[in-house]
């Protein structure tokens, strides 16, 4: 592994735990066991490896979505796979950490915003559209509209002002939120299956 990739994959782990504005240029450097010297050589400064890491983790995640989508036997198999994949990637980050990205780097919160409204927002498109097709969404359904309040969604799920990090772990809120939005799309037949991913039975 080139060292610049290294100083990517040390700082995102340090981010991932740690969150990112605790995290100097010094621990980066301590943690890879290099010089402060070679540090700067591949980046100015904390701000140029901040972007980096997200850019690099945002390409990797596009990656992992499209293997979901294109193994998915239908609309709901992808989403319930998406949420589960979601839970996991945000089972063991520091809650702090989206705090910092949207406060103190405003350049690399840039990057997840237009990851946001482009690639995802795409995504849950086609998914619904999939959902419609196979009998699995409601017809009437405005992909407009719900496409665009699900984007939304994702905001909020990381505003500590509604959800406090003391309060509420990331996984929960995600879970019960993508339950939600899921559930009120669904027709019977989605819902039927949505139970059998669960392993839930319902009266009917």
């Amino acid at each position: 592994m080139e060292i610049k990739d290294r100083i990517l994959q040390a700082a995102r782990d340090l981010f991932t735990s740690n969150g990112i504005k605790g995290v100097s240029m010094d621990d980066i450097a301590t943690h890879l066991g290099i010089s402060k010297k070679t540090l700067y050589k591949w980046f100015e400064n904390k701000d140029q490896i901040v972007s980096a890491v997200i850019s690099s983790h945002l390409s990797g995640v596009q990656g992992e979505c499209e293997c979901i989508i294109g193994h998915a036997r239908n609309a709901v198999d992808e989403m319930v796979q998406m949420m589960d994949w979601a839970k996991r990637q945000f089972s063991n980050v520091n809650p702090n950490t989206i705090h910092d990205l949207r406060k103190y780097y405003p350049a690399a919160w840039n990057l997840f915003h237009a990851h946001k409204n482009k690639y995802i927002l795409n995504q849950i498109q086609a998914n619904l559209r999939r959902g419609v097709t196979e009998g699995l969404y409601r017809s009437d359904l405005d992909i407009e509209v719900l496409s665009r309040l699900r984007l939304a969604q994702i905001d909020v799920l990381f505003d500590p002002n509604i959800f406090p990090h003391a309060e509420f772990d990331q996984p929960r809120v995600q879970m019960a939120c993508n339950e939600h939005f899921l559930l009120g799309m669904v027709t019977l037949k989605g819902h039927k299956l949505i139970n059998e991913y669960r392993h839930v039975t319902e009266e009917e």
